[in-house]
């Protein structure tokens, strides 16, 4: 269970950018790692604010512009669904993918309220000079608890680095929801029927936040 609370917790709260180093520290990292600490300062300082973490809807629009630019969401929405990305239409494509993107900044930005005393540790990362795609290692560490390890799978696009899975403990987080999202359009019968139900729990979500 401790696997699949922090494949719940991680994209958006270390990955994403919500990570406390220091200027110093940041300068020795490498592109890639910079990519995943460069949203710290602003995500910590405005989650310090309590009267803002009591609206819901704005701490998820904030967090949601705040890691955009370091997450290829399209691509995470491909890998996710699959074989079904290929033959979805463009229309289900898109509105998947913008629920799927719904799901999980709320999830994450829900988690800021939970998680209070915690740090990100870089390990080394072997990366050839000119490499388009790596793995950042890092380790999630909280007191009381061994060091939760989380590799971050990362690609060079337009001169920028971006995450496009994490495995928590070895455990892929796009192989999740995979599986998940090709139950349900089995069990659902069509991918518009997941996509309908995906927007009905993020709206009754977001309304009752």
């Amino acid at each position: 269970m401790r696997i699949k609370h922090y494949t719940l917790f991680v994209l958006f709260v270390v990955c994403l950018g919500l990570t406390p180093f220091t200027r110093a520290m940041s300068a020795e990292l490498s592109q890639p790692q910079q990519a995943i600490s460069e949203a710290s300062d602003k995500l910590q300082q405005r989650m310090q604010d309590q009267n803002f973490l009591k609206d819901f809807n704005k701490v998820t629009q904030f967090v949601d512009q705040a890691i955009n630019p370091h997450v290829d969401f399209d691509k995470i929405a491909s890998l996710v669904l699959g074989k079904a990305w290929k033959t979805a239409t463009p229309d289900e494509q898109k509105r998947f993918k913008k629920e799927f993107q719904t799901l999980l900044v709320r999830t994450y930005s829900r988690a800021f309220s939970e998680f209070k005393e915690w740090s990100v540790r870089f390990l080394p990362s072997e990366m050839e000079e000119g490499a388009t795609k790596v793995v950042v290692k890092t380790e999630v560490l909280q007191p009381g608890i061994q060091p939760i390890a989380v590799n971050y799978r990362m690609y060079l696009a337009n001169g920028e680095w971006k995450a496009y899975d994490i495995m928590i403990e070895g455990v892929s987080l796009v192989t999740n929801y995979r599986t998940t999202f090709s139950d349900e359009v089995q069990t659902k019968g069509s991918l518009d029927a997941v996509i309908d139900g995906l927007a009905k729990r993020n709206a009754e979500a977001l309304k009752n936040s």
